[in-house]
Protein backbone atom coordinates (compact mmCIF):
# COMPACT_ATOMS: atom_id res chain seq x y z
CA UNK A 1 0.00 0.00 0.00
CA UNK A 2 1.19 3.18 -0.71
CA UNK A 3 1.05 5.91 2.14
CA UNK A 4 0.99 9.56 2.29
CA UNK A 5 2.77 10.55 5.66
CA UNK A 6 1.18 14.24 6.79
CA UNK A 7 3.11 16.25 9.11
CA UNK A 8 -0.45 17.67 10.87
CA UNK A 9 -1.36 19.94 13.16
CA UNK A 10 -4.51 21.82 13.67
CA UNK A 11 -2.62 25.19 13.62
CA UNK A 12 -2.22 25.44 9.93
CA UNK A 13 -4.65 26.64 7.85
CA UNK A 14 -3.50 25.35 4.68
CA UNK A 15 -3.58 21.82 6.66
CA UNK A 16 -7.46 22.07 6.89
CA UNK A 17 -7.64 23.18 3.23
CA UNK A 18 -4.71 20.11 2.02
CA UNK A 19 -7.00 17.86 4.17
CA UNK A 20 -9.88 19.31 2.20
CA UNK A 21 -8.29 18.49 -1.14
CA UNK A 22 -7.12 15.24 -0.97
CA UNK A 23 -9.88 12.58 -1.06
CA UNK A 24 -9.92 12.62 -4.95
CA UNK A 25 -6.10 11.96 -5.18
CA UNK A 26 -6.59 9.30 -2.46
CA UNK A 27 -9.23 7.58 -4.70
CA UNK A 28 -7.37 8.17 -7.68
CA UNK A 29 -3.75 6.83 -6.73
CA UNK A 30 -5.05 4.16 -4.22
CA UNK A 31 -3.10 5.77 -1.14
CA UNK A 32 -3.38 5.53 2.30
CA UNK A 33 -3.23 9.06 4.14
CA UNK A 34 -1.63 8.84 7.85
CA UNK A 35 -1.57 11.38 9.76
CA UNK A 36 1.25 12.62 11.78
CA UNK A 37 0.33 14.66 14.50
CA UNK A 38 3.13 17.45 15.31
CA UNK A 39 3.49 20.50 17.47
CA UNK A 40 4.05 23.47 14.65
CA UNK A 41 5.77 25.46 17.23
CA UNK A 42 8.05 22.50 18.06
CA UNK A 43 8.85 22.38 14.45
CA UNK A 44 9.62 26.23 14.16
CA UNK A 45 11.62 25.80 17.40
CA UNK A 46 13.77 23.36 16.23
CA UNK A 47 14.13 24.04 13.09
CA UNK A 48 14.53 28.18 13.67
CA UNK A 49 11.84 28.95 11.43
CA UNK A 50 8.70 31.17 11.71
CA UNK A 51 5.00 32.00 10.85
CA UNK A 52 5.17 33.31 7.63
CA UNK A 53 2.67 36.04 8.52
CA UNK A 54 5.40 36.99 11.01
CA UNK A 55 8.51 36.39 9.26
CA UNK A 56 7.30 38.67 6.25
CA UNK A 57 5.56 41.23 8.57
CA UNK A 58 8.06 44.01 7.20
CA UNK A 59 8.29 43.06 3.46
CA UNK A 60 6.24 44.04 0.71
CA UNK A 61 4.24 41.35 -0.63
CA UNK A 62 4.88 37.70 0.27
CA UNK A 63 1.59 37.51 2.66
CA UNK A 64 -0.80 39.62 0.16
CA UNK A 65 0.64 36.87 -2.25
CA UNK A 66 0.11 34.42 0.13
CA UNK A 67 -3.51 35.72 0.84
CA UNK A 68 -4.18 35.28 -3.03
CA UNK A 69 -3.00 31.87 -3.24
CA UNK A 70 -5.01 30.79 -0.80
CA UNK A 71 -8.06 32.36 -2.39
CA UNK A 72 -7.50 30.67 -5.80
CA UNK A 73 -7.37 27.26 -4.20
CA UNK A 74 -10.01 27.81 -2.01
CA UNK A 75 -12.42 28.94 -5.05
CA UNK A 76 -10.82 26.11 -7.03
CA UNK A 77 -12.27 23.11 -4.91
CA UNK A 78 -14.97 25.12 -3.41
CA UNK A 79 -14.27 25.10 0.17
CA UNK A 80 -17.03 27.86 1.00
CA UNK A 81 -17.17 26.56 4.71
CA UNK A 82 -13.68 27.85 5.12
CA UNK A 83 -13.27 30.93 7.58
CA UNK A 84 -10.41 32.22 9.28
CA UNK A 85 -10.11 31.72 12.47
CA UNK A 86 -10.55 34.88 14.52
CA UNK A 87 -8.72 33.19 17.34
CA UNK A 88 -5.76 32.67 15.10
CA UNK A 89 -2.73 31.83 16.05
CA UNK A 90 -4.17 29.07 18.51
CA UNK A 91 -2.22 27.20 21.24
CA UNK A 92 -2.81 23.67 19.69
CA UNK A 93 -0.46 22.25 22.50
CA UNK A 94 -3.55 20.07 24.19
CA UNK A 95 -5.70 19.38 20.89
CA UNK A 96 -2.69 18.10 19.72
CA UNK A 97 -1.69 15.82 22.44
CA UNK A 98 -5.59 14.97 22.71
CA UNK A 99 -5.13 14.01 19.01
CA UNK A 100 -1.89 11.23 19.70
CA UNK A 101 -4.54 9.87 22.57
CA UNK A 102 -7.51 9.79 20.09
CA UNK A 103 -4.89 7.83 17.82
CA UNK A 104 -4.13 5.45 20.40
CA UNK A 105 -7.98 5.01 21.08
CA UNK A 106 -8.69 4.32 17.64
CA UNK A 107 -10.73 7.28 16.78
CA UNK A 108 -7.83 9.40 15.11
CA UNK A 109 -10.06 10.46 11.74
CA UNK A 110 -13.20 11.35 13.40
CA UNK A 111 -10.95 13.72 15.82
CA UNK A 112 -9.30 15.43 12.95
CA UNK A 113 -12.74 15.53 11.18
CA UNK A 114 -13.94 17.87 13.98
CA UNK A 115 -11.36 19.52 15.30
CA UNK A 116 -10.85 20.77 11.87
CA UNK A 117 -14.33 21.62 11.13
CA UNK A 118 -14.31 23.82 14.65
CA UNK A 119 -11.16 25.55 14.10
CA UNK A 120 -11.74 26.66 10.54
CA UNK A 121 -15.58 26.56 9.96
CA UNK A 122 -17.27 27.16 13.07
CA UNK A 123 -14.67 29.85 14.15
CA UNK A 124 -14.46 28.20 17.56
CA UNK A 125 -11.78 28.68 20.10
CA UNK A 126 -9.41 25.62 20.07
CA UNK A 127 -6.89 26.51 22.40
CA UNK A 128 -9.55 26.58 25.36
CA UNK A 129 -10.02 23.13 27.25
CA UNK A 130 -13.75 23.45 27.59
CA UNK A 131 -13.93 23.96 23.88
CA UNK A 132 -12.32 21.40 22.95
CA UNK A 133 -14.38 19.08 25.10
CA UNK A 134 -18.04 20.51 23.90
CA UNK A 135 -16.50 19.61 20.38
CA UNK A 136 -15.43 16.71 20.92
CA UNK A 137 -18.32 15.90 22.37
CA UNK A 138 -20.43 17.42 20.00
CA UNK A 139 -18.54 14.43 17.45
CA UNK A 140 -19.71 11.46 20.05
CA UNK A 141 -16.16 10.99 21.35
CA UNK A 142 -15.10 10.35 24.69
CA UNK A 143 -13.76 13.90 25.32
CA UNK A 144 -13.02 13.24 29.03
CA UNK A 145 -11.28 10.24 28.46
CA UNK A 146 -9.12 12.50 25.57
CA UNK A 147 -8.29 14.88 27.63
CA UNK A 148 -7.14 12.63 30.66
CA UNK A 149 -5.21 10.91 28.46
CA UNK A 150 -3.54 14.40 26.76
CA UNK A 151 -2.19 15.36 30.20
CA UNK A 152 -0.52 12.21 30.71
CA UNK A 153 3.23 11.26 29.66
CA UNK A 154 2.54 8.56 26.95
CA UNK A 155 0.85 11.60 24.83
CA UNK A 156 3.18 14.06 25.78
CA UNK A 157 6.21 11.73 24.98
CA UNK A 158 4.12 10.78 21.43
CA UNK A 159 3.88 14.52 20.64
CA UNK A 160 7.55 15.50 21.16
CA UNK A 161 8.97 12.12 19.20
CA UNK A 162 6.29 12.33 16.47
CA UNK A 163 7.52 16.83 16.08
CA UNK A 164 11.58 16.17 16.39
CA UNK A 165 11.10 13.18 14.09
CA UNK A 166 9.72 15.46 11.27
CA UNK A 167 12.34 17.74 11.59
CA UNK A 168 15.38 14.95 11.64
CA UNK A 169 13.12 14.18 8.35
CA UNK A 170 13.28 17.77 6.89
CA UNK A 171 10.33 19.03 7.87
CA UNK A 172 10.25 23.19 8.46
CA UNK A 173 6.27 23.39 8.34
CA UNK A 174 3.06 22.46 8.01
CA UNK A 175 1.68 21.06 5.82
CA UNK A 176 4.55 19.10 4.90
CA UNK A 177 4.03 15.18 3.25
CA UNK A 178 6.59 12.08 2.71
CA UNK A 179 5.91 9.21 0.21
CA UNK A 180 8.87 7.67 1.22
CA UNK A 181 11.68 9.71 1.31
CA UNK A 182 10.48 12.55 -1.03
CA UNK A 183 9.40 15.40 0.95
CA UNK A 184 7.02 18.02 -0.25
CA UNK A 185 5.87 21.13 1.27
CA UNK A 186 2.56 22.92 1.52
CA UNK A 187 -0.89 22.18 0.07
CA UNK A 188 0.34 23.53 -3.57
CA UNK A 189 2.08 19.91 -4.30
CA UNK A 190 -0.43 17.51 -3.82
CA UNK A 191 -0.42 17.38 -7.90
CA UNK A 192 3.22 16.30 -7.59
CA UNK A 193 2.65 13.87 -5.25
CA UNK A 194 -0.34 12.45 -7.27
CA UNK A 195 2.21 12.72 -10.11
CA UNK A 196 4.79 10.12 -7.74
CA UNK A 197 1.80 8.19 -6.87
CA UNK A 198 1.18 7.48 -10.29
CA UNK A 199 4.79 6.89 -11.77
Amino acid sequence: MKTIDFIFDFASPNAYLAYKALPPVLERTGAELNIIPCLLGGIFKLTGNEAPWLKYANVKGPNDYAMLEMRRFIEKHRFTKFRINPHFPPNTLLLMRALVAADAEGVKTPFVEAGLAAMWEEERNMSEPAVIADVLKRAGLDADTLLQRAQEAPAKEQLAANTSRAVDRGAFGVPTFFVGDEMFFGKERLGQIEELLAA
